[in-house]
């Protein structure tokens, strides 16, 4: 290879200088700890936990990395910037690196953060201003609920459309996450099956995996719906307790595939591991401590005590959550959302049709896809949640509102950690100082300065693929949310996506929009 680069996993190219002569070359086995997370959890029969899962890189190139086990210790001593040498564990005709302490000197464990994406100045004109989100709807959402994934989708659909003051033949696109493919978490709703059942006849329709996060596919329809492929788009998504978690399916013969086939063998199945990696090297890097977790759980619930729909809205404090059970240290019970079965749509409309819907629309002032980042578990950013800092600074440069706008913040919450990298990412304070950003609680919690997740977010109010936090979003915005009300809530920030890839939305109400009007203030 022309610029003899190291490279893992493996490549048909190299992406440093296109060359596609590639070889497989002989290195050390010496390795450093930079990441890792101990599971309690029994993924795969071939691992009884608990068993340690880490990140490690090479001592050639720190820039390689590989998801392993940590063997031949105890699992507490193992830390970040521990030295380690491989060994190989024989599973049939496979060998696998698993590492083991050498007893060296514990070296510098750091990895680089993620790269200040320099953003393009504010385009004049931007579709989102050429749609508007004029529905939404829900389904009724509990653990291991008797109704298929098909009914909770169609009751959300229902719901969403009359909720617009729409008729399903007024409806002309069709748009699905994940479609047909399902997924992790997901419950598998064909586009067309939901369709058919709903007697729509699509101008337009998708449903998709590979899409800037969950909600990706809502940004889709104002897509289509700027472009003026059609007027109304019925979007959805379901979730469902019986999903295996992983990435692919096993391939013919029961081998594993694509990224999958460098973690699942090492017991690293399941989302709670992967973005525990990277929170046991921000905890390192930034000297910070569970505290800031925890204060995370704890304002979700704090906020789900005035939402009579959330799953779970007992009190609970500091003691509660530290005495919890562990699931992927530094996860235990309470930084994980609920899974349930539930079912959520949104109804994305063009926007000159405002005067013919029934519900105060609210508008799209920006959204941020943009993806800068390598988009891996391991080799990319570990410092943070991957891909977050690339859509949030593409968010900014499409706004015309700024931070100090902002009256509350809808994050996703798959995992407490994911709150602190949105947080860090949008800039609402620097790289590893949102352990003090939320320290307490109170200034994301209700009444303060940045009201995260009021409804009580994925972690107490029940997982829904980041469209909970979307529905919150514009029930906040009308001003209908009851008891959590923000007081004059006129702008929303929403984010989605617990790892690759991500999106973020910057959302208005008409309220801000009438003031602006009368103040004679255009953007």
């Amino acid at each position: 290879m022309t610029c003899s680069r190291l490279l893992h996993p493996s490549h048909e190219l190299c992406p440093a200088c296109g060359d596609t002569e590639l070889d497989s070359v002989p290195v050390s086995g010496e390795a450093t700890v930079v990441a890792y997370t101990v599971n309690h959890q029994r993924w795969t029969p071939e691992l009884l936990p608990p068993y340690v899962i880490a990140v490690v890189a090479l001592v050639e190139d720190p820039r390689v990395r590989l998801t392993t086990n940590i063997v031949g210790c105890g699992h507490s001593t193992v830390h970040v910037g521990m030295p380690v040498r491989v060994l190989f564990r024989q599973v049939e005709d496979v060998w696998l690196p698993v590492f083991a302490p050498t007893g060296g000197e514990t070296r510098d464990g750091r990895v680089p953060e993620p790269e200040r994406l320099v953003a393009p100045s504010r385009p004049s004109r931007r579709f989102e201003h050429r749609a508007v989100l004029s529905g939404i709807g829900r389904s009724p959402c509990g653990r291991r609920l008797s109704q298929s994934g098909l009914e909770l989708v169609l009751a959300a659909c229902r719901a969403a459309v009359d909720d617009a003051g729409l008729s399903a033949a007024e409806i002309d696109g069709l748009c699905a996450y994940p479609g047909a493919f399902g997924g992790p978490g997901s419950a598998d709703t064909a586009t067309v099956t939901v369709g058919r059942a709903l007697s729509i006849d699509p101008a337009w329709y998708s449903g998709a995996h590979e899409v800037p996060g969950q909600t990706g596919v809502v940004i889709e329809a104002m897509l289509a719906v700027a472009a003026g492929l059609c007027r109304h788009v019925l979007c959805w998504s379901s979730v469902g307790t019986r999903q295996r978690p992983g990435l692919y399916p096993a391939a013919a013969g029961g081998r594993i595939h694509g990224e999958a086939q460098w973690q699942e063998p090492f017991g690293a199945v399941s989302p709670a591991n992967w973005v525990a990696l990277a929170a046991s090297q921000y905890l390192t890097r930034y000297g910070v401590g569970r505290e800031a977790l925890c204060w995370v759980a704890v304002a979700s619930r704090r906020h789900a005590r005035r939402n009579p729909d959330a799953l779970y809205s007992d009190p609970l404090d500091a003691d509660a959550y530290f005495a919890g059970r562990a699931i992927s240290t530094p996860f235990g019970i309470f930084d994980c959302d609920v899974p349930c079965d539930a079912a959520y749509a949104v109804v994305v409309s063009a926007a000159d049709t405002v005067a013919d819907l029934r519900q105060p629309v609210v508008r799209v002032d920006a959204v941020g896809t943009r993806l800068t980042e390598v988009q891996s578990w391991d080799q990319g950013t570990l410092t943070h949640q991957p891909n977050v800092f690339g859509p949030a600074a593409h968010l900014w440069s499409r706004s015309g509102v700024s931070r100090e706008d902002v009256d509350l913040a809808n994050l996703y919450d798959g995992f407490t950690f994911n709150v602190l990298s949105w947080i860090e990412a949008l800039g609402f304070c620097g790289p590893g100082e949102a352990s003090d950003f939320v320290s307490d609680g109170t200034r994301i919690g209700p009444g303060g300065d940045l009201p995260v997740n009021p409804h009580g977010g994925q972690l107490s109010s029940g997982r829904s693929n980041g469209y909970g936090q979307l529905y919150e979003a514009v029930v906040q915005l009308r001003g209908d949310a009851g008891l959590r009300q923000v007081a004059g809530a006129e702008v929303a920030v929403v984010t989605c996506g617990g790892g690759i890839p991500a999106n973020c939305m910057l959302l208005t109400g008409e309220r801000r929009r009438s003031t602006r009007r009368r103040s004679g203030v255009q953007r």
